[in-house]
């Protein structure tokens, strides 16, 4: 009997006085409640010995609040996004405030934030997919062989490099070269929208499936979406420089495949050609001068 007492005694003293308890304690954190009375051993006055009191439901630590999910923090990141590239005026200052930009963890993996290339102003904007390998070590948009690639495509029609804005779709590099995550798409994407607006082009080029479902809003890959022009339209607290503009920005867009995919198959190849000569037919008609 006394070996049972001096056990529970020892079970209080670690803190186990009740046996069941529908609340989780952390005991590594929790500051210890002051010792229960001692226990009264057989033959002490009375021969009776009192029992530790259990603690009130008050007393007893509350259920810790749920994480947020991961939708919540995708629009709390997106909200956090808009407010910072609203402010953004240039070009310049949107690579600035997004190279800070806490709240996307691709950041904190990628070697550079991959800045576009090209003037502002360009008639004609390319949006990419997310950043390769060439482009993360670079820290600059289509270079390597994407660039490389790209300058063949645009070239047939005589289009350099002047008369584009290039840009990817987001500016940091997944790890390992997987393909963003929805969420994370999602928080980065009102860069994209003022850099769009920022950088002023007649017409879009969405080159490549993430770009084409992400801008469009629709689940279809470039080869369904191509040969049609779409009208893209940018929020309107982004839209303007002011903070409070009220009106939306619309331009148009022409979805085709990614630079990479023309060594898939013949068709893909056929099927880009076709798209560089309705952007040529386009610019004819907008009355573009190459090289102006």
């Amino acid at each position: 009997m006394t070996d049972s007492l001096s056990l529970l005694q020892l079970y209080v003293e670690w803190g186990a006085d009740e046996a069941l308890s529908p609340f989780p304690v952390d005991r590594l954190t929790t500051p210890q409640a002051k010792p229960p009375p001692p226990i009264q051993r057989a033959g002490d006055e009375g021969h009776h010995f009192s029992h530790a009191t259990p603690a009130s439901p008050a007393a007893r630590p509350s259920r810790p609040a749920p994480p947020p999910s991961a939708a919540t923090m995708a629009e709390r990141a997106a909200a956090d996004a808009r407010a910072c590239a609203a402010r953004a005026t240039t070009v310049e200052e949107l690579h600035a405030v997004m190279a800070s930009f806490e709240h996307c963890a691709l950041r904190d993996t990628a070697t550079h934030t991959v800045a576009p290339q090209g003037r502002p102003g360009a008639h004609v904007m390319v949006v990419g997919e997310a950043p390769d390998a060439d482009e993360d070590r670079g820290g600059v948009a289509f270079c390597g062989e994407t660039g490389r690639l790209t300058d063949r495509m645009f070239g047939s029609i005589g289009l350099s490099r002047d008369d584009l804005f290039l840009a990817p779709v987001i500016a940091w590099r997944p790890p390992g070269g997987r393909p963003p995550s929805a969420m994370e798409l999602k928080s980065c994407l009102p860069f994209l929208q003022r850099l769009i607006v920022l950088a002023r082009p007649r017409r879009l080029i969405l080159m490549g499936n993430i770009p084409v479902a992400l801008l469009t809003g629709e689940r279809i890959t470039a080869a369904r979406a191509r040969g049609r022009w779409r009208d893209i339209t940018v929020p309107p607290n982004l839209s303007e420089t002011g903070n409070n503009s009220g009106t939306a920005h619309v331009i148009p867009a022409l979805p085709m495949r990614h630079a990479q995919q023309l060594r898939a198959s013949p068709t893909a190849r056929r099927d880009a050609w076709k798209d560089m000569l309705e952007l040529r037919k386009t610019l004819q008609e907008d009355g573009y001068n190459h090289g102006a």
